[in-house]
């Protein structure tokens, strides 16, 4: 395997160089023990995977001097890192300084030492920590200043209840973080309860019952009896007279609501809701708002309309609030829930748009005239003062995220009445900007990680360097130097999410980028599908990778499934296809676009169900489609997948940026949303067979 091939494409022959330049291991081999040294990497990287510390042992000699050492080094080491010395770390942090391995292990060592309780150690050694980016260690690190400093008590809080809120799964640095500013009265027996709520609904019941040992060890055998079957649990319990036991309760019912809804009222309208607090009869009826919301039950405003302050509920409760008001558009309780989020929570594009929306929808049509467009107004003609205010405020939302960089941002510029452009490119990167990229030895390591086969390992240690290596990340003109060597080299992921951290800058070619052109635009055309579509969807399927697998199985650029493929090669006629040709990049566009194309038919030509069946099946967003017409962006914020819902947004607003690039014209998303409802009795019969 020659060192040139595994690089770059043979049409790209400067990477060599590149990478001779950046990485001076890097040719201090021939080419032929290069190539075998690469694959004792790969194999390295299994052994890692199975934990065989021994055959990693063995191997790491064979390693030494190829360009990718340090992984190698970091692979061997972790495996038994419970039982290496403090100065064996110290011995590989020296040896491999300032490489994203080193912080990687720095990371490991530190979650270690946190576990172990060695506050000596991980303070010694935690103000060389680079990444900063792993929830665990930072409770870790405010603890430790906690225990040096309990001034700083009311700072910490903040910041370990927000932590410790966001790890999903059971962790013991933020649980001990937690449970140390419990014993201080910095965190709050409330604080605690919450976190087993949020648990609770998310299925987590480790992290539930850790949370629940902080405060009440006494019940968390009640914690595990009724996650384990809450109907039965809740129908042996009559009293909750004590605050623990509401509690307790609380977490029965809120277990019911996530599988069945209607019991759990039954349950709390009945000897519950007066032994409960306020509070509590808030966060349950909640969790049954979003759970009929996610179900795009009609129910589901009723049910938030129990809530009688919405402010004890957390943002993701308020979001579903929002979104089961705007199916029915009910613009007054969109206003109510985005008033109650959090600081964080109204600055998301999502609900910022959605109440500048809301908004405006309760100022008159005369009045929004006039306000629109004050320069044409009558002058004896003067609109409410609530209603100025209200027209202010939603003009600053909407101003403040409107741009092309995503769905809101691109729905916020159509509401300004302006339309997606082409933006401006910005300054061309210089010779001196593009080799100091070409110099970076963690990139350089990262796209020879790719080409070889270690992607997993390629893609983090170029997130580290363009993101983590340095405190804030690269500046805009360096990611935009970065995003060209990725792009230079074909690596089009990390080309097109190294161009999206820019902030003052915007370079839309980069960010979208269209490789393979001609043969896309190409099979588009001949079969009616609007190329931008199969570009946006591309994008956000692959990131324009041709060996892409996901976790199911789907393939290829268009991330088809083996039995999708099969299926759709025999519908549009293509002869004697196998299912290895999926990977083929004219065979994937060609079953891709022919499936999408049919999936578009099957629903109108509606662009967002049919993103949605590419995603998630046809026959899920047929019964989402069910209910009233809507504004399509109303009924992609109610898909009741995330991945899904997510999917929807980004390959909408990846076609209307793609339509500007490929026409070189102002776009509108709106145009292509349209909007969402029943199938029309009069119109073709589904297509059933549609896989």
């Amino acid at each position: 395997m020659l060192f040139s091939l595994i690089l770059t494409p043979k049409k790209k022959p400067g990477l060599r160089a590149l990478l001779c330049g950046a990485l001076a291991l890097a040719c201090a081999l021939p080419v032929v023990a290069q190539g075998r040294a690469d694959d004792v990497l790969l194999e390295m990287q299994q052994s890692f995977r199975k934990g065989d510390r021994k055959r990693l042992a063995v191997l790491l000699p064979q390693a030494r001097g190829h360009v990718l050492e340090p992984w190698a080094a970091y692979w061997e080491l972790r495996v038994r890192l419970a039982e290496a010395s403090t100065q064996e770390v110290q011995d590989f942090l020296t040896r491999y300084a300032g490489t994203y391995q080193e912080d990687r292990l720095r990371n490991d060592w530190l979650q270690l030492l946190g576990q172990r309780r060695d506050w000596t150690n991980f303070a010694a050694e935690h103000p060389n920590y680079r990444m900063s980016d792993d929830r665990e260690v930072r409770c870790y690190a405010l603890l430790v200043d906690h225990l040096k400093n309990p001034g700083l008590d009311a700072r910490l809080a903040d910041e370990v209840r927000k932590l410790w809120y966001a790890q999903r799964d059971a962790d013991d640095g933020c649980t001990a973080a937690a449970e140390r500013l419990v014993g201080s009265k910095n965190l709050t027996p409330a604080d605690v309860w919450k976190k087993a709520r949020i648990a609770t609904e998310a299925n987590r019941p480790r992290a539930a019952r850790d949370a629940v040992q902080i405060v009440a060890p006494e019940a968390v055998g009640l914690v595990t009896e009724l996650n384990a079957n809450p109907a039965r649990f809740l129908s042996t319990k009559y009293l909750a007279l004590r605050s623990v036991r509401k509690e307790v309760i609380t977490l029965a019912l809120i277990k019911l609501a996530t599988t069945d809804p209607d019991a759990a009222i039954e349950q709390l309208k009945g000897k519950w809701a007066p032994q409960l607090t306020a509070e509590e009869r808030n966060w349950i009826w909640g969790v049954i708002g979003k759970q009929a919301a996610t179900r795009l039950s009609d129910a589901a405003p009723s049910h938030f309309a129990n809530v009688t302050r919405d402010t004890d509920l957390n943002d993701e409760l308020l979001g579903w609030k929002v979104r089961a008001a705007l199916r029915q558009r009910q613009w007054p309780a969109v206003l109510e829930a985005t008033r109650a989020m959090s600081e964080e929570g109204r600055a998301d594009p999502t609900w910022a748009y959605w109440r500048a929306r809301a908004l405006l929808a309760t100022i008159p049509p005369a009045e929004r005239a006039l306000l629109d467009t004050p320069a044409a107004a009558d002058p004896g003609a003067a609109p409410s003062s609530r209603h100025k205010a209200d027209h202010q405020e939603a003009r600053q939302l909407l101003e403040s995220i409107a741009s092309p960089r995503g769905f809101y941002e691109q729905l916020a510029m159509e509401e300004l009445g302006q339309r997606i452009p082409v933006s401006p490119k910005p300054p061309a990167l210089t010779a001196a900007e593009k080799d100091a990229a070409r110099q970076n030895a963690g990139l350089a390591r990262s796209i020879y990680a790719i080409r070889i086969g270690l992607r997993p390992e390629g893609v983090r240690e170029w997130n580290y360097t363009t993101n983590l290596h340095t405190k804030g990340g690269m500046n805009d003109r360096e990611l935009l130097a970065a995003a060209d060597l990725a792009c230079q080299n074909e690596v089009w992921d990390r080309c097109i999410n190294t161009s999206e951290r820019t902030k003052s800058v915007i370079d839309l070619e980069q960010r979208f980028p269209m490789p393979h052109r001609d043969a896309v635009v190409k099979r588009s055309r001949e079969i009616n599908l609007d190329p931008a579509y199969v570009y946006g969807l591309i994008r956000q399927e692959s990131r324009f990778i041709m060996d892409a697998r996901s976790h199911v199985g789907a393939s290829g650029l268009m991330q088809v499934m083996p039995a999708t493929a099969k299926w759709t090669a025999k519908k549009i006629g293509l002869v004697n296809f196998t299912p290895d040709q999926i990977t083929d990049r004219d065979t994937n566009i060609a079953i891709g676009t022919g499936y999408l194309k049919l999936v578009l038919d099957d629903f109108g030509g509606s662009m967002p169900l049919a993103a949605a069946a590419y995603n998630a099946g046809p026959g899920r967003p047929r019964n989402w489609r069910n209910g009233p017409t809507m504004e399509a962006a109303i009924w992609a914020e109610n898909v009741p997948f995330s991945e899904t819902r997510d999917y929807v947004k980004k390959v909408l607003a990846n076609t209307t940026s793609y339509a500007a690039i490929l026409s070189g014209q102002p776009q509108s998303l709106k145009a292509r949303l349209g909007t969402v409802g029943p199938r029309a009795g009069n119109g073709a019969a589904e297509n059933t067979d549609l896989p």
